[in-house]
């Protein structure tokens, strides 16, 4: 059994669709925010695609028309400017936006396990700094399922090479999120053996982002080399 990477990116983009811009009036403000997509983590998902010649799936629509690292039916699959909407109109924006994706991810994960290998799926993301007043306290958090050994072993490797690459980096696991929250990883556990499908979502400060100078590439660079020691590539 060998390893396939899969990489995903649910919140790349906080692009509004045209047919729903006129929603968004009064709410514009909320779309170069963490609320309307993840800075930096498209182009991470990018690299780490290429460095392992992985499939990349992603979506670029803004969360903020309906969140695609949500399960339907939880509250937090629609915000503010949808949770008004018919049931139908709703249904309508998951048909277009939400469903492709996931039946995509879904299916390729099949594929993949169809051949006997092993999937490692690393879905990326990035968090703000500050919510709500509190400062979080990491520049990485790994979220996984500590009752599934594989994402257990695969995260205390990368880890430890990310300690060993850069000492400074404030590591964390399952934060600022539990590893088995409601998302693509968790539905993903629920149709897959524990031994075919380790799921880890890569958490990365936006500060980074919104710095920028040579920290941010460096970091990228950083992440993308201790998976690869992490899985022996």
């Amino acid at each position: 059994m060998r390893d396939r990477i899969f990489i995903t990116c649910e919140h790349a983009g906080n692009v509004v669709p045209k047919p729903y811009r006129h929603l968004f009036a009064g709410h514009e403000h909320l779309l170069p925010t963490h609320r309307g997509w993840d800075p930096g983590a498209l182009l991470l998902a990018r690299e780490m695609a290429t460095r392992f010649a992985a499939p990349l799936y992603f979506e670029e629509t803004t969360r903020l028309l309906v969140d695609l690292n949500r399960s339907v039916g939880t509250p937090s699959l629609h915000s503010e400017p949808t949770h008004h909407l018919s049931r139908a109109e709703r249904r309508a924006i998951l048909d277009v936006y939400y469903h492709p994706h996931r039946r995509r991810v879904d299916a390729a994960v099949a594929e993949l396990t169809a051949t006997g290998d092993r999937i490692v799926h690393i879905a990326s993301h990035s968090f703000t700094p500050e919510l709500n007043g509190h400062v979080r306290t990491a520049d990485i958090g790994l979220l996984y399922d500590p009752g599934r050994p594989g994402e257990v072993t695969l995260c205390n490797a990368w880890l430890a090479a990310l300690k060993a690459a850069d000492p400074s980096l404030r590591l964390r696991r399952n934060y600022p999120y539990i590893g088995k929250s409601d998302g693509v990883a968790q539905a993903l556990r629920r149709q897959h053996r524990a031994d075919r499908y380790v799921g880890v979502e890569l958490e990365v400060n936006q500060r980074y982002v919104e710095v920028g100078g040579p920290a941010w590439p460096k970091l990228r660079r950083t992440l993308v080399a201790t998976l690869a020691t992490a899985l022996g590539h």
